[in-house]
């Protein structure tokens, strides 16, 4: 819940500041507020950056005064949406099959759903960190997921904000079962064409270790993406 009218010069930065050379090995995808997505997307169009939308209701149309849905998302020229984010579950209390809905929402209207997976610190702590996130993963991704319409992110709770990241190590165990679940759910030819993204504290300073870890395929950038410098700095990891 950030931004205004004005946070339109922050996507203009980030658009100037993306070179030919690295748009070419990279997606860029901003999801500002529901409020700025036609702004943003006027301001991208024609560019190598893809808009989305932060939240949506699973069904269509109806008495759901407040809500936005796939179908008002995608008219004013979103291509995803984030699905099940940390926040959304903590303070809006959504849970497992809410998130799968909204991720059959995202399909109908043909949005690519970002579904959000993760642990708390007390989980972790547990040793229950993959039966959390496979559990979310089971119950979130609808069945016949592809890679057109799903991505992952993997954004431990602890970690979100904090400074603190886990261990390169433990961000690839925790992706390798991801990847290894969605196989048996989608099988292997598609899940490893599934985009898992890796969220949680995501600076310039660590981005290229980061993204370098084996079933990272990008990340998913907070507190980072408010500044245009900050977030170029995460871009330039893959240059």
């Amino acid at each position: 819940m950030n931004g205004l009218r004005s946070s339109i010069d922050t996507v203009e930065k980030v658009l100037e500041g993306l070179t030919p050379a690295l748009t070419d090995k990279i997606d860029v995808l901003i999801c500002p507020p529901a409020t700025l997505i036609a702004s943003c997307v006027a301001a991208v169009t024609g560019s190598a950056i893809a808009i989305g939308g932060q939240n949506l209701h699973a069904r269509a149309s109806g008495a759901f005064t407040g809500s936005i849905s796939a179908e008002m998302l995608a008219d004013l020229g979103a291509r995803y949406v984030i699905l099940g984010h940390s926040e959304r579950r903590a303070y809006h209390h959504e849970t497992d099959n809410g998130v799968h809905a909204k991720a059959l929402g995202a399909r109908r209207a043909g949005l690519c759903g970002i579904i959000c997976v993760g642990e708390t610190e007390d989980e972790r702590e547990e040793g229950r960190t993959l039966d959390i996130v496979r559990a979310q993963l089971g119950l979130g991704v609808p069945k016949g997921a592809t890679a057109a319409d799903t991505v992952l992110a993997y954004e431990p709770v602890w970690a979100i904000g904090t400074g603190k990241t886990p261990s390169t190590a433990d961000i690839a165990e925790v992706h390798a079962s991801l990847r290894d679940m969605l196989g048996t759910m989608v099988g292997k030819t598609e899940a490893d064409k599934i985009r898992i993204l890796y969220g949680g504290s995501v600076k310039a300073k660590n981005a290229r270790e980061l993204m370098a870890v084996e079933n990272v395929d990008g990340a998913l950038v907070g507190g980072a993406s408010l500044v245009a410098e900050d977030f170029l700095g995460i871009c330039a990891a893959y240059s």
